[in-house]
């Protein structure tokens, strides 16, 4: 391995422990409490050694969020891929799907904030949208397509659809919709959304 190719990898792996550092911070004591000077007190490397990665907060959260927008497609993804194989068809994989975005919702409160309410510099739906967050509503449409209904453009429904399953979110978060419904609240949606 060259100097050069060795210097690479170093600074990736450098990158990687700032991303995982910082949500791991965020995850714990909320995203006010992400600064440069206790990222760096906790990875021991110096401020300017983040910056040369990173212009500050606001590229980090945006890092955070396209991680996190891949690990959400590739669980949505998952969870269509598994309830395709039971006999529930296009319902058991629409359920699945808001299932699963629902519960990485819960699971993830920072990343999800960092995807869907932190400004982390990304553009959404225009040309220049990362591949991550194109691909992370790809994994929506795969599976939404199919029960978009005769005349219903898939793209337009899948927005829709994913508008509910963030309102479901926020409103749940934010204690405005009472605990322990979920599963009530998706049957619901999907039963009344859904064309299946």
């Amino acid at each position: 391995m060259s100097v050069q190719e060795r210097k690479q990898r170093e600074r990736a792996e450098r990158e990687r422990l700032i991303v995982a550092t910082a949500r791991e911070l965020a995850e714990e004591q909320g995203w006010d409490a992400v600064t440069t000077r206790r990222l760096a007190e906790r990875i021991e490397y110096s401020q300017p050694v983040l910056y040369s990665h990173f212009r500050g907060k606001r590229e980090i959260i945006g890092a955070v969020a396209l991680e996190g927008a891949a690990e959400l497609a590739a669980q949505l993804r998952a969870a269509s891929a598994g309830a395709a194989e039971s006999t529930e068809g296009a319902r058991g994989r629409v359920t699945a799907l808001a299932r699963a975005y629902l519960d990485f919702a819960e699971r993830n409160p920072a990343v999800y904030d960092a995807m869907f309410q932190l400004d982390g510099g990304l553009a959404f739906a225009a040309e220049d949208t990362p591949q991550a967050l194109k691909d992370g509503f790809a994994a929506l449409l795969e599976t939404l397509r199919d029960v978009a209904g005769e005349g219903v453009e898939p793209g337009l429904f899948t927005e829709v659809f994913w508008a509910s399953l963030h309102g479901l979110v926020t409103l749940t978060r934010a204690g405005r919709l009472p605990a322990g419904e979920a599963e009530r609240r998706v049957g619901l949606l999907v039963s009344r959304l859904a064309v299946v």
